[in-house]
């Protein structure tokens, strides 16, 4: 077994079909896995054996997916660094995960400390040049392209993923062969991938939803990624005017900048099919959505240490606010504190079974142990489910705000923020409180034109929502912190209450 024969069966059946459309360039399966096995060939040559790890520090473009499957070939692990990362996280990933090479771009190359890094033997350069710096081109035009992939056992480990470190430093998830073989063969069925799809893809690459959900699974099925550096509204619609995106991937912060957008409904026509995911989709949105462009948004709910699909609303039958049922081969419940299985409609916390679990957190037994106890992976989500197995996400652990003993959920606030007609976005986070210990608090965006006060929000909270809930302060703003996925980062607006 190895993850990267997805791609050699399409080079064998179809190997000029269209693997990667990026910038106005078409990279054929054929081209892809040919190019693969000869940087494979040079990563062995360089010492690379069965078990090291080969960094990925890149940005959205095609030398991803190459890097990426020719680690694999070779029997490595790739290990993703966000690409926005600076030298001090970088860092820290690099001497966690120990790669002996490093894959980068001439941009990205002053954040990668290379003295600080002993592991570190070689960095490539796939985007620019330097003086004396290895290039990509130079290790393809020496590798062997008749490289034979090497055969993992299934538990071999195949990538890290880096966990986003809200509550402390980031984790690597290790995934296995097997884990991300069966995750992307199931996505690829459950969502209807077809070698005909061509695929948004301007998510990043380094994390799971872009690199297994909609790489690993679009080679699964053969299908074309329309492949973005960033989700840039102007280029995508473009793209899909053009006739090349089918099926569109994003997370809630992209579908509400594409409703403020006002787009006429004849600019997403094209598109057969949304998904969400990554983050927690205000049911308001969805519906504004499927009222504005008559298409349903699908949901999907899983954790990068589940490969990461675990939960799908739904082929059958949709139902708004819901995060939908396990998806085939996984097995979800709500457990209580004590780690038993609470009634159906009541909350908890959700937790998992599956083949898309991870095998553990790099080097972290006790972390590995604590997630993974009695057999089920604990999410860390706040969740109940229905009598039909259908999932409702409540919020994260770590976001609930205690206000007085009183248990306030923030994701229940932002809903309703939403159906103010003058809120854009929203953000509902915890401020500490010497009375309280907590009070909520609000920061939002107003869509452009319209007008709101912080007194006029919080008049409009208490009307609607209990007295304990209504935020103490609102902050408008112009932008809120976000990931490079497009997640709003609470973490960020809890650290600066807490400093002021």
């Amino acid at each position: 077994m190895n993850l990267a024969e997805h791609v050699e069966r399409q080079a064998r059946r179809n190997p000029k079909r269209t693997a990667i459309l990026f910038e106005g360039k078409r990279l054929d399966y054929g081209t892809l896995d040919y190019c693969a096995r000869a940087l494979a060939a040079s990563l062995v040559r360089h010492g690379v054996n069965p078990g090291d790890r080969v960094a990925l520090y890149l940005p959205n473009i095609p030398a991803f997916a190459l890097a990426y499957l020719a680690t694999l070939k070779a029997g490595a692990i790739a290990v993703s660094i966000n690409s926005i990362f600076k030298w001090q996280e970088v860092r820290f990933i690099v001497n966690d995960a120990q790669p002996k090479v490093l894959f980068t771009t001439e941009e990205l190359l002053p954040n990668v400390p290379r003295p600080e890094c002993p592991s570190l033997e070689h960095t490539v350069l796939c985007e620019g040049a330097e003086p004396d710096e290895i290039a990509l081109e130079d290790w393809l035009a020496k590798g062997d392209p008749q490289f034979r992939t090497r055969s993992m056992a299934g538990d071999d480990p195949a990538a890290l993923l880096y966990s986003s470190g809200t509550t402390g430093t980031p984790k690597g998830v290790t995934l296995t062969h097997a884990n991300i073989v069966s995750n992307s063969r199931m996505t690829a069925e459950v969502v209807g991938f077809r070698p005909g799809d061509g695929l948004a893809l301007f998510l990043p690459l380094f994390h799971v939803f872009g690199q297994n959900f909609i790489m690993n699974g679009g080679f699964q099925a053969g299908a074309t990624l329309v492949l973005f550096r960033r989700f840039v509204l102007e280029a995508v619609l473009e793209s899909v005017k053009r006739g090349e995106i089918t099926k569109f991937f994003a997370v809630p912060t992209i579908y509400i900048a594409l409703l403020n957008a006002n787009l006429p409904r004849e600019a997403l026509a094209p598109v057969k099919y949304y998904f969400s995911a990554a983050a927690t989709m205000p049911e308001e949105i969805s519906r504004r959505w499927f009222d504005r462009f008559g298409k349903r948004v699908y949901e999907g709910y899983g954790l990068t240490e589940c490969s990461p699909f675990a939960c799908y609303n739904h082929a059958t039958e949709h139902r708004f606010g819901s995060v939908g049922t396990a998806v085939p081969g996984f097995e979800l419940k709500i457990f209580d504190e004590h780690d038993n299985e609470v009634p159906r409609g009541q909350w908890g916390e959700i937790v998992i079974r599956g083949p898309g679990v991870m095998k553990g957190y790099w080097g972290k037994p006790e972390d590995t142990e604590r997630a993974l106890r009695g057999g089920w992976l604990h999410s860390g989500d706040i969740g109940r489910m229905d009598e039909d197995g259908y999932v409702y996400i409540v919020d994260r652990v770590k976001d609930m705000i205690n206000v007085s003993g009183f248990k306030v959920w923030p994701a229940e606030v932002e809903q309703m923020l939403y159906r103010h007609p003058a809120v854009k976005e929203v953000a509902v986070y915890g401020a500490p409180d010497p009375l309280k210990g907590e009070q909520v608090r609000v920061a939002l965006v107003l869509k452009e034109g319209a007008h709101a006060t912080p007194e006029s929000i919080i008049r409009y909270c208490r009307e609607m929502l209990a007295s304990y809930k209504a935020p103490e302060r609102v902050d408008i703003v112009t932008e809120l912190p976000k990931s490079a996925t497009g997640k709003i980062l609470k973490r960020v607006l809890r650290e600066q209450a807490s400093g002021g």
